[in-house]
């Protein structure tokens, strides 16, 4: 498995400034990557309400991841740069808590594709704290312009 540092791979999703919630990419390969992020404890997260970061929104750290994964395979590859993705659907979501903004440790977000081409991909995904599964399912991405 490889290991991206940021700057080789911000550059390649479409996600920018505070909506880009990655740190790192811990490791990929061509079945999975796994991301870290510590931006889920920041007062002022792009998707925190006045409550606090809700667990669902743990499901866009793993989307993003999925987004990263393409890009770096397509390069990798020594193809042209996928168009952005939309996630289409959702399956088996499972949370395990509320509020996640107060969780201490880092998330490791885990995204193993099922099957995957150009035109979108299949991921089963799981974003991990201290050991805990805080999230966890299954999404299909589609790329290209939206309809």
């Amino acid at each position: 498995m490889n290991h991206a540092a940021r700057e080789d791979w911000v550059d390649l999703i479409p996600h920018r400034d505070r909506m880009s919630l990655l740190d790192e990419v811990v490791a990929w390969d061509e079945g999975a990557i796994h991301a870290r992020s510590r931006t889920h404890r920041q007062s002022d997260h792009p998707l925190r309400s006045p409550e606090g970061l809700h667990a669902v929104h743990l499901i866009e750290y793993a989307a993003q991841a999925t987004a990263v994964h393409g890009a770096l395979l397509a390069r990798a590859g020594g193809e042209p740069p996928l168009a952005a993705g939309r996630l289409v659907s959702l399956r088996d979501v499972e949370v395990a808590m509320e509020w996640t903004d107060k969780v201490e440790s880092h998330l490791d977000i885990h995204a193993d594709q099922i099957a995957g081409s150009r035109e979108g991909a299949h991921y089963q995904f799981r974003v991990v704290a201290g050991g805990i599964i805080l999230v966890a399912g299954r999404m299909a991405v589609m790329y290209g312009p939206a309809a």
